[in-house]
């Protein structure tokens, strides 16, 4: 794990306070992990997400075939009004952080689901599919809705080249990650673990491109809240904005 200061540009990004350390987990800027909801949210997403326990389903009913085969755990109906509803709240909620915005570059944020593993449930070794009725899918993203210390077990791990790298959050942390990457969910043990999860089509495909597009935009804004507008600055923007343009689809 890297941990990458983003100074100044902290304040453009609404993180706070500045040299508040913001955690990527980094194999060239592959994932991105901020807190997203704050206590209140996290408490009206559950006491929505508990009203009515008949829209709760077998999670495998929206697996691929292969996934499938491997998925044990328990789903919100997507066509429920209470899962339609939250989902938008979701949705409003990730494209409303500019530090989301700025690592994604979200197109379309799509086919959110409210999943919850009950004790001896997991979800084994698996790829995402690349193309759903909602969308393509870039990256992947997982919301805690549970403290990681109120159950046990229900790692989401993450597998690299010659290496796998193991992530449980904090209530209303968010994960963002490659959807190219074979992932999993450790059986949880004890306890009840309720995330959200979902896709990201991004305006841009390539993991490099959208790191290089990152750094820009990062190192451009720290250097706009610490100095101030200048005509160097504003040739930075522009090349920027430029290379959206060129990279963009």
């Amino acid at each position: 794990m890297v941990t990458l200061y983003i100074l100044k540009a902290q304040e453009s990004l609404k993180i706070s306070p500045i040299r508040q350390p913001v955690s990527f987990f980094i194999l060239k800027m592959n994932y991105l992990t901020s807190q997203l909801l704050i206590q209140e949210e996290i408490e009206a997403l559950i006491k929505n997400l508990k009203k009515d326990n008949s829209h709760w389903e077998d999670g495998k009913k929206t697996a691929g075939s292969h996934a499938s085969m491997v998925k044990n755990n328990l789903q919100l109906n997507r066509e429920s009004e209470i899962s339609k509803k939250l989902s938008q709240l979701i949705k409003k909620k990730m494209l409303s952080s500019p530090l989301i915005k700025s690592f994604a570059l979200p197109k379309i944020i799509h086919g959110i689901m409210f999943t919850k593993s009950l004790k001896n449930m997991q979800y084994g070794r698996h790829i995402d599919n690349p193309f759903m009725s909602s969308g393509r899918s870039d990256l992947s993203f997982t919301i805690s809705l549970t403290d990681k210390s109120t159950y046990e077990g229900g790692e989401l791990i993450i597998e690299e080249m010659n290496s796998e790298k193991e992530f449980k959050l904090n209530a209303g942390e968010i994960i963002i990650y490659p959807s190219t990457y074979l992932h999993s969910v450790k059986e949880v043990k004890n306890g009840e673990r309720l995330v959200c999860v979902g896709w990201i089509e991004s305006y841009i495909k390539s993991i490099e491109e959208r790191e290089y597009l990152f750094d820009l935009d990062a190192g451009a804004k720290g250097l706009l809240a610490k100095n101030g507008r200048s005509a160097e600055l504003d040739l930075i923007f522009k090349s920027y904005s430029n290379l959206l343009r060129l990279l963009g689809n």
